[in-house]
């Protein structure tokens, strides 16, 4: 639940400097060997989800939710897994944990305005439904007491959407970054170090006694916030003399290494200092550039205004012996409590959400540190002291700190067996937070409080009734003698019908056919829509109603529904295709689970189900052969995620509306168009999705996010919400699983 992170290497935007100087195999076989490579890779441990979420139709409450979060913030040791609904895979692989909560959004709302929600539905794979909003959504989410006041809820919630109508509702007054520099961004020249500064943290500076020999940059432009930033880092050894330049990196903005050397020192050396400078005797035997050298070549790269930046910079200078007037040391930069000092290695990982100084290699790399220093200052200045100070940066640390030192699981498990402990404690101890994003400044109830701002929608029965139309068709014209019977088989061969009726109010016979299924509909349309029947051509279409106007373009956006992309809908399976495709199943490589829908009434497995993938290549190889002449089923790829299948298939049938277009009265266009523009739902929902679409992109690897639309309650009724969730670049399992 931490703010988002700046990715390693990304540029800074908006603000311009000048930069520094600069056998032959079949082709079926071969096809299949390289599908059977690609699907059989060992995968790296990474945090991933379970394929399927175990939940009892797919409805996840309140307290199943709190429980995973705090197995996501704290692991298995002190927590004990969510097992009764979501497996989390290598949860000490996760980097991050985030929250976005949209206030007074419900399922309804997501499905109503789906094609406005792009970002979401085709970033989260597992979605699930939530129950209608209690009094206290938040808190019980997070596990909060509800003795606890909307005042105390409102200090431990930390952070917000950075927009116009959002407000942060806490004090940051005390940390050390906004004593120092403020809360509003600063420019380059207000993130260097005075002289008075550079004096007391012992860097080199002209006329000292101790820098007597010291060769000057003679650096001495005038410095905008527009002058060249360069990263710089050396590594030293321990000779008779004390310590000695070995390497040398200089890195100009951009990324670019202008110059790397390696330094031979000009007394014996006692001590090459290999675990932290990677530098051997081995590798500096045949090195001949001096100190004097690299003084020389530093001096003639770096323009008049050039600002070095490094981490505890004046030991770099020190060990150059040169003088620089214009520095920014990040580690005074990112200032902590009581004249302590972050270490690099944590800042590039709390900060860049990138690793560096790793335990497997030998010795740090010079170069990556130095460009890592040159990240840090950048993101300071495009995020300014308010966001650093918004991470936290001294509990996480803090924690870091009790771990190396053998305390933290203990200490960790005290917190959680605390029977008041909130996820908030947990994400404290951890040093993250909660991300919430509001409408209003001070709401911290997420239901039907008079601060809460909902958004209509439309009812359960409204919702019902346009998946209804859009899963009915209407199939004609029939000659009056055709073979009715084989013609209502062949339209059953693509999944459960509701209800068939023959419409004779046209001049030639019709059939309408409501579908259980959206996939059984499309499937018809799909496969019948213009073929022959008894020499006559007949048309195979929704009916026209304000509901299914768009239906042609929902249903190419739901097909990119990520939860769809890797899943298959088949029709015509009988009570053995479970075993017969278990016995196959190394010709379905990728099968990741089978879904059997039962009956809700009489327990029977009905004649469709849904195969799920790792990927789409997957499961479109698994459709061609499903669809082939050893199987002979009908299929396409899947329509409806699992939750929303479930949800349907329990609310009680209602008698479908009378087809026909409603058309606005005249005197009541513009008055819509006007609140289309003004405050519609539809815009809403549309920036919230590219909001958190920024975001999510500015988000580390391993980070488990979730999306939680709350649902709404009202005199009208309640509805439902929905839980979005996923982690990002995450590897999911292969191992199939079958769920009814």
């Amino acid at each position: 639940m931490e703010p988002q992170r700046e990715r390693a290497g990304r540029h800074l935007k908006g603000r311009k400097r000048r930069r520094g100087p600069n056998m032959l195999v079949g082709a079926a076989e071969a096809m299949r060997a390289r599908w059977e490579l690609e699907e059989s890779q060992p995968e790296a441990k990474k945090a991933h989800l379970s394929t399927i979420l175990f939940a009892e139709n797919c409805e996840v409450t309140h307290e199943q939710l709190c429980e995973l979060l705090k197995y996501a913030v704290l692991g298995n040791s002190n927590v004990s897994k969510p097992s009764s609904w979501c497996q989390l895979f290598h949860q000490n692989q996760l980097n991050n944990v985030v929250v976005f909560v949209l206030q007074g959004m419900s399922q309804l709302h997501f499905y109503r305005f789906y094609m406005e929600f792009g970002f979401l539905r085709k970033a989260f794979t597992h979605k699930f439904r939530l129950p209608p909003p209690s009094s206290n959504f938040l808190a019980d989410i997070i596990g909060l007491q509800k003795k606890q006041t909307t005042g105390d809820l409102s200090k431990m919630v930390e952070g917000s959407l950075p927009s116009s109508s959002s407000k942060v509702s806490i004090s940051l007054q005390n940390d050390p970054i906004i004593q120092k520099y403020g809360s509003k961004k600063v420019g380059l020249t207000r993130c260097l170090l005075t002289k008075e500064e550079m004096k007391t943290f012992h860097f080199p500076l002209q006329g000292f006694p101790d820098c007597e020999n010291f060769v000057p940059t003679k650096c001495h432009g005038s410095i905008t916030d527009n002058s060249p930033l360069f990263g710089l880092n050396c590594e030293m050894c321990l000779t008779s003399k004390g310590r000695e330049l070995t390497r040398i990196s200089l890195v100009a903005e951009g990324g670019c290494c202008v110059m790397d050397e390696l330094v031979k020192p000009d007394n014996k050396v006692l001590d090459y200092l290999t675990s932290f400078s990677g530098i051997t005797k081995k590798i500096l035997n045949p090195v001949t550039t001096k100190l004097k050298d690299v003084q020389r070549q530093l001096k003639a790269l770096l323009p008049p205004d050039a600002v070095l930046v490094g981490h505890s910079l004046g030991l770099d200078l020190r060990a150059l012996k040169m003088i620089h007037p214009y520095v920014i040391d990040t580690s005074l930069l990112y200032v902590r409590e009581q004249g302590r000092r972050f270490k690099l290695k944590f800042l590039a990982k709390a900060i860049l959400g990138k690793d560096i100084q790793c335990p497997d290699r030998l010795g740090h790399d010079a170069t990556e540190d130095a460009r890592t220093t040159l990240e840090l200052a950048r993101y300071f200045l495009k995020y300014g002291p308010r966001k650093i100070a918004e991470l936290n940066l001294e509990a996480l640390a803090s924690h870091q700190e009790l771990l190396a030192a053998g305390q933290g699981p203990r200490n960790t498990a005290e917190v959680v067996q605390q029977s008041n402990t909130s996820v908030l404690e947990c994400l404290d101890l951890m040093g993250q937070k909660l991300l919430f994003l509001t409408r209003e400044a001070e709401t911290s109830e997420l239901s039907s409080s008079r601060n809460c701002q909902t958004i209509k929608c439309l009812t359960n029965k409204e919702m019902r009734s346009k998946w209804t139309e859009m899963s009915t068709v209407y199939a004609g014209p029939f000659s009056k003698n055709c073979n009715l019977r084989a013609v209502k088989r062949l339209f059953k061969s693509f999944g459960p019908v509701r209800s068939m009726s023959l419409v004779l109010e046209t001049h030639q016979p019709h059939l309408c056919i409501q579908y259980e299924v959206l996939e059984a509909a499309q499937l018809a349309i799909e496969s019948l829509d213009g073929i022959l029947v008894e020499s006559t051509c007949i048309k195979v279409q929704r009916p026209v109603t304000e509901l299914t106007l768009d239906s042609s373009t929902l249903v190419k956006e739901l097909e990119q529904d990520s939860e769809n992309r890797g899943t298959i809908y088949l029709s015509g399976v009988n009570q053995t295709f479970k075993e017969h495709l278990l016995q196959q199943s190394n010709i379905f490589l990728g099968l990741e689970a089978v879904i059997l829908p039962k009956d809700l009434k009489s327990g029977k497995q009905k004649k469709y189900c849904f195969l799920k993938f790792k990927t789409f290549g997957s499961a479109q190889r698994a459709l061609n052969i499903l669809k082939g002449k050893d199987w002979k089923l009908k299929g396409r790829h899947a329509l409806t995620p699992r939750h929303l299948h479930a949800w349907l298939r329990g609310i009680p049938p209602e008698s479908r509306r009378t087809p026909g277009v409603r058309v606005i009265p005249p005197p009541s266009e513009q008055q819509a168009l006007q609140v289309l523009k003004v405050d519609h739902p539809k815009i809403a929902a549309w920036r919230w999705g590219r909001k958190i679409g920024k975001l999510y992109h500015s988000l580390s690897p391993g980070t488990l996010c979730l999306i939680l639309l709350p649902g709404t309650r009202s005199t009208h009724g309640s509805f439902s919400g929905l839980g979005l969730m996923g982690i990002k670049d995450e590897e999911e399992s292969t191992t199939p699983k079958i769920c009814s």
